[in-house]
C-alpha cells in the first residue's frame, strides 16, 4: 500500500495544482471520486490491466464510462493512461482529499466507539478535536462491539485509542516485555 501511495503522490499533487489554478477543486475531488469508482469494477480493472490495449483506447474507455467532457481532466486521465497508472486512481483520489481538506482547514474524524454516541457526546468530542487539530472537524462515527467500551479516533495519520482492548492490549505487551 506504501508504495501504492507513493506512486500516487505526484500524480494527486499534479491533479491539485492544475484544480486549484483552474478554481475547481471541488470539481475534480468529484471527478476522481467518479473515475475511482468505475476503475475498482472487476470487469473495467479487467479492461485496464490488458497489455494488448493502448493508452489512448483505455484513456478512451474511462472518458466514456464516465462521461467526462472537461478537457483538463480528460488529459489528466490519458497521461495516467500513458503511463499504465490508471489503476492508481482509487489512491490519487484519497490523496487529492487530504489535500483539499487542508485547503479548506478541515479533517475527516473516524470515531469508532463500542456503543452508539449521542448528540452530544459527539459534540462535546468535536469540540475538543477542533481545539487539539485547530482545523474544521468533519466527524464520521461508527460503532464496533469488539471495542468492549472507549473510543479509537482517527484523524489522517494521527490515532487516539482510547478503547478497552487497546488498553487490555498494551496491558499484555507490557507483561510479556
Amino acid at each position: 500500500m506504501a508504495e501504492t501511495t507513493t506512486l500516487a503522490r505526484p500524480y494527486a499533487k499534479a491533479a491539485f495544482a492544475y484544480a486549484q489554478s483552474q478554481s475547481q477543486v471541488g470539481f475534480w475531488a468529484d471527478q476522481l471520486r467518479a473515475a475511482s469508482g468505475v476503475v475498482v469494477h472487476p470487469k473495467i480493472a479487467q479492461v485496464l490491466a490488458d497489455p494488448s490495449k493502448t493508452p489512448e483506447s483505455l484513456a478512451a474507455t474511462l472518458q466514456d464510462v464516465i462521461s467526462i467532457e472537461d478537457t483538463g481532466f480528460a488529459n489528466f486521465l490519458a497521461v495516467l493512461a500513458d503511463n499504465r497508472r490508471l489503476a492508481l486512481l482509487p489512491s490519487i483520489s484519497v490523496l487529492f482529499q487530504e489535500l483539499k481538506a487542508n485547503l479548506e482547514a478541515s479533517v475527516d474524524v473516524e470515531v469508532v466507539s463500542a456503543y452508539d454516541l449521542s448528540d452530544d457526546q459527539t459534540q462535546k468530542l468535536v469540540a475538543v478535536l477542533k481545539g487539539k487539530l485547530d482545523k474544521q472537524i468533519n466527524v464520521h462515527t461508527r460503532t464496533d462491539k469488539t471495542l468492549i467500551g472507549g473510543v479509537v479516533i482517527r484523524a489522517g495519520d494521527l490515532v487516539i485509542d482510547g478503547s478497552v482492548r487497546g488498553r487490555l492490549n498494551k496491558l499484555a505487551e507490557a507483561m510479556n516485555s
